[in-house]
């Protein structure tokens, strides 16, 4: 294998393309599926601390483009970036909306790739249900139960 492996994943998002565009964009609408802090919006070359403080984790990301409705891309982790790319598509009423992670270069790029491609499917899954239903899913969180910190293991 000499391509470099990739992450991608994708879900319909029953809701019109600028709600979920806005999704992403805003941390406050964020936060309800995803990360749980972001320190600002997305704007074309800023860039914005998101933290995951149930891991205690976090990490700096530089946008790099963002057409509204349509795609942004950023750039991931800045000690070690990857590319992040999230392209939105109106289908009808819905949304079609795509991730796409590229650039790993750690000890097992293949297992980095999959890793990524998981979590991605359970952000977009968790954008889903919240946008939809208005149900804040907890994906993210229990996906490794065993890393918590202590105040987040009886939320």
């Amino acid at each position: 294998m000499n391509d470099a492996p990739v992450a991608s994943a994708g879900m319909l998002i029953r809701k019109p393309v600028d709600e979920v565009f806005e999704a992403f964009v805003d941390p406050t609408i964020t936060t309800r599926f995803w990360f749980s802090r972001g320190s600002g919006r997305l704007a074309p070359g800023a860039v914005v601390r998101w933290d995951w403080e149930m891991y205690g984790a976090g990490s700096d990301v530089r946008v790099k483009a963002l057409e509204p409705d349509r795609r942004i891309l950023i750039d991931w982790d800045l000690d070690a970036p990857t590319e992040v790319e999230w392209r939105f598509e109106a289908r009808g009423k819905h949304t079609w909306v795509t991730v796409t992670n590229r650039g790993f270069h750690g000890e097992d790029p293949v297992a980095e790739a999959l890793d990524s491609a998981g979590g991605f499917a359970l952000v977009l899954a968790g954008a889903k249900i919240w946008l939809e239903h208005g149900i804040a899913p907890g994906f993210v969180e229990d996906r490794h139960p065993d890393h918590l910190k202590a105040e987040w293991t009886d939320r």
